[in-house]
């Protein structure tokens, strides 16, 4: 498994690339924006897109979606909870086109070699999902080095983050955390240092 890293837009979004390094084929989390950005690093190296998963409906994780689907017309996952059906765009809710499915808690996504599994973290949004992968968790804007993401947002719940970071500090065999923001951390690390896990951890 390769993970690539692309910061777009405004917000520096983490915009990760996970690709089966046997089959070339990947999957494409949280494109918030810069689509020729990531559209060049997919054709330069010749990779397989196979979906994109969203960690939450956000514009600054969603942006850059239309984009990728228009020129590979692949599933788009996301939760329910953060779709809108309103004839007006959100900056808080992602507006589906083309093949959105939706994902629940444990669900299971497999790309070649590369399997997905779902977890319900909100939080900061009703539908916030995190997406392991091996022993790599990506935390969207859930879990951050050193911090989490605001719930002061439409949707945002602070008891149901802390309910959220309290999930992932039980989780098994989590190595590397890779945030919708900032830099990649290790689960370990924020274990140890970060307030809001340690104090979520507490109960």
């Amino acid at each position: 498994m390769h993970i690539k890293t692309l910061s777009v837009g405004q917000l520096q979004t983490n915009c990760y690339i996970v690709t089966d390094d046997d089959t070339k084929a990947c999957a494409i989390i949280d494109p918030g924006d810069e689509s020729n950005l990531i559209l060049q690093y997919i054709e330069d190296l010749g990779l397989k897109p196979k979906a994109i998963f969203l960690t939450h409906g956000h514009y600054d994780h969603t942006m850059a979606t239309d984009d990728i689907v228009r020129e590979w017309a692949i599933p788009v996952y996301i939760s329910n909870c953060e779709i809108t059906i309103d004839t007006q765009p959100s900056p808080y809710h992602y507006m589906p086109s083309g093949d959105t499915r939706f994902y629940d808690d444990e669900d299971e996504i497999t790309i070649d070699g590369l399997t997905f599994q779902i977890i319900a973290t909100p939080g900061h949004t009703l539908g916030s999902v995190c997406i392991r992968c091996g022993d790599c968790l990506f935390t969207g804007d859930t879990l951050f080095r050193d911090n989490c993401g605001r719930c002061d947002l439409p949707g945002g719940d602070l008891d149901a983050m802390m309910q959220s970071l309290a999930k992932i500090d039980r989780l098994e065999g989590i190595d590397e955390v890779y945030p919708g923001h900032m830099d990649a951390t290790t689960l370990d690390r924020e274990r140890r240092f970060n307030a809001y896990l340690k104090r979520a951890a507490r109960g």
